[in-house]
This record gives structure tokens, C-alpha cells and sequence, in this order.
């Protein structure tokens, strides 16, 4: 397949769809081909936004199309399995944007279909693609911190850009769910994947109680068995835009890494502005203005690296089973915070999502 071009169809068209988009259009070797969504109107705004030539409101006959070879899910959490099951058995290979799926047997049977389809299960966690944290991991690999024995990574803001988030039987779980799998997976990338010991974590409803059932602040300890550490701080509570940020301290060295600070402009407004990436609407006051956000993200350089391993054979970072680790990691994080005692993995559960664990306590 080196010679050729991929052709990409993204499933969605909304937020994380932009985002994806966009992204693809920066990358060599692959070619948005078409779009799908049930709701016409945003699909075929979407198509004419980003120069895609063919739209369908119902993705399976999407899949029908033979030049397309990758798909891309930007959907919402309780969509995921049903749609990647769908492409892979249309010999599609997937990208499914973060957090994998709903639970743990929806986890077995993706991957299962796309075994047996001989297909590549892409999981699309962005964090590990990242320039800052790309950086921040060369310096763990080359010696320069010594034994890592702490990670911290936090990302807070203001709350969902889109309102299925707030709807705990569609998303699954609240801000632990949405954004601690960035965590968990960035330790587990910057310590070489080791096996995971037990999970601590406490979570909360402080902000947004006439919102959501689900949890809008959320701590999470990870213990691996290199006797190393992880600690995830999540918010949906932080005024003032965006903030991802992570530190790794190691017995000869310690890094800092701001995502986003370093990269964007002190910008006061009194009228103000519209997020790039967040769009949460207008934002007035003292703000940090990015620039290259979505670089800065690394979504170019992840969708980047999906293509080229379709083209060149070349191994995935991230695939469906880091997407299920991460996800067992979730659910212990719920039962931890529900039942308030240490979980130990491997950690097995039938619970359809992982807010059910933390919302019987």
C-alpha cells in the first residue's frame, strides 16, 4: 500500500469530526473521501466546510465505498462499538477516538472484529502525539530524569462542548471518564506500558449537580509495578479556558511540560472570542490565545502516524488493547471511588458503564 493514497471517511460531524478532519487534510498519504451523519444538514455543512465530496446519512452505506480503507469514529461514547464492529467487518480499518467504548465486553468484542477482519483497531488518544509530551518522553527514554518514579498529568476546563457529555447513559461516566483516559494512557506511554498494581480515586459532583448525574472533579491514583506512580487531576470546573499540563519526576531530573501556556498570546477582550478547540462560546477578560492549537494537540501527527502504518507497515503506538487498558483502569477508578478503598487489577466487572459503579455508593 506505500504507493497509494488512503482514503479516509469519517463517521460524525461535529466537534471531535471538525477536529479529525482537519487533521486528515494535513496528512501525506490520505484523502478525505466521504462523510457520514445522521442529521443532513450538519453533514453536508460539514462536507462543503472541509472540501469532502460525498456525504451519506447513514454511515453504512458509507462503508459500502471501496476507495474508502480507513474510517474514523467521532461519535458519541454508546455509538462506538456498534460503528467500529460495522467497519470492520466491512474490512475497514478504524480510528476510535478516546475513550474506547462503554465497558469492557463492548472492548472484547471490537477487538475480536477486527481480528478477524484482519484490520487495524487505531485507538485515537492524542496526548501521545503531543510535541511537549513527545519531548517530555525522550527525555524519560534517553536517561535524562534517571528511574521515573511520579507522573502527574492534569487537564481542566469549563465543561463539554457538546451536550450528549452531560447525559450519563450516552457518555458513560463524567469528567473521570472524559478526560482521565488522557491520564492513564500518558503514564502508561511514558512508562513503557508496565502492568498496573491497583487504582485510588476519589471523584465528585461540585459544580454541575443540576446538570448530570456524573462526575465533574476526579482524582486518580495509578500504582505499576515498576514502583512508579501516576496521579490524574480531571475538571470540569476550571474558569478561564484550557489548562494541560503534566510533570514526571524521576531520581535524577525532573520535566515540567504546559501544553498550551507556552504557546499562545496574553490576550485581553471585552467583547470577546471563540475558542478554536474548546468552543464554549464566547470568552472575554484576560485569556491565553492559542496558535497551532491543533498541532500543538498533535492530531496532524497521530492521524500522520495512522496513515503511515496502513502505508508503510510500520507498528501502531496506540491500538484497541491500550484503548481496553485504559478502560479496566476507568472502571476500577469508579468502583475505587464508589466503594472508597483500593482496587487491585486485573480488575473484571459486568457493569454496563462506569458511572454505575460509582453512582450505587
Amino acid at each position: 500500500m506505500a504507493e497509494r493514497t488512503i482514503g479516509v471517511g469519517i463517521i460524525g460531524s461535529r466537534f471531535v469530526a471538525d477536529l479529525h478532519a482537519a487533521a486528515f487534510q494535513r496528512v501525506r498519504g490520505a484523502e478525505l473521501i466521504a462523510a457520514a451523519s445522521p442529521h443532513r444538514d450538519h453533514v453536508e455543512e460539514f462536507g462543503r466546510r472541509h472540501s469532502i465530496p460525498r456525504t451519506f446519512t447513514d454511515y453504512r452505506e458509507m462503508l459500502n465505498l471501496p476507495e474508502i480503507d480507513l474510517v474514523s469514529l467521532a461519535l458519541p461514547n454508546d455509538l462506538h462499538c456498534e460503528a467500529c464492529v460495522a467497519a470492520a467487518r466491512a474490512g475497514k480499518h478504524v480510528v476510535i477516538e478516546k475513550p474506547l467504548c462503554m465497558n469492557l465486553a463492548e472492548a472484547d468484542r471490537m477487538i475480536a472484529a477486527g481480528k478477524e477482519a484482519g484490520v487495524h483497531l487505531f485507538y485515537a488518544e492524542e496526548i501521545c502525539f503531543a510535541p511537549k509530551y513527545v519531548r517530555a518522553k525522550n527525555l524519560v527514554d534517553s536517561g535524562a530524569l534517571g528511574k521515573v518514579y511520579l507522573v502527574k498529568q492534569a487537564e481542566k476546563h469549563s465543561g463539554p462542548h457538546t451536550q450528549w457529555f452531560w447525559d450519563v447513559e450516552r457518555s458513560g461516566g463524567g469528567v473521570a471518564f472524559d478526560m482521565g483516559c488522557h491520564g492513564i494512557e500518558f503514564f502508561r506511554w511514558i512508562l513503557d506500558k508496565p502492568r498496573v498494581l491497583s487504582v485510588f480515586a476519589h471523584l465528585a459532583t461540585r459544580v454541575h449537580k443540576k446538570k448530570t448525574q456524573g462526575d465533574d472533579e476526579a482524582l486518580i491514583v495509578v500504582e505499576f509495578e515498576n514502583d512508579a506512580c501516576g496521579l490524574a487531576e480531571e475538571s470540569w470546573n476550571k474558569l478561564g479556558g484550557m489548562d494541560d499540563r503534566a510533570e514526571i519526576y524521576g531520581s535524577k531530573g525532573i520535566t515540567y511540560a504546559d501544553l498550551l501556556r507556552g504557546n499562545s498570546l496574553l490576550t485581553y477582550s471585552d467583547v470577546g472570542y471563540d475558542y478554536a478547540v474548546e468552543k464554549s462560546g464566547q470568552t472575554t477578560g484576560w485569556s491565553f490565545t492559542m496558535y497551532e492549537e491543533m498541532w500543538n494537540y498533535g492530531f496532524p501527527q497521530e492521524m500522520q502516524h495512522f496513515v503511515d502504518c496502513l502505508r508503510f507497515g510500520s507498528r501502531p503506538i496506540e491500538t484497541a488493547a491500550d484503548g481496553r487498558a485504559v478502560l479496566e483502569i476507568l472502571f476500577a477508578a469508579y468502583e475505587s471511588a464508589g466503594t472508597g478503598r483500593r482496587i487491585n487489577l486485573p480488575f473484571n466487572t459486568d457493569a454496563k458503564k462506569p458511572i454505575d459503579l460509582w453512582l450505587r455508593r
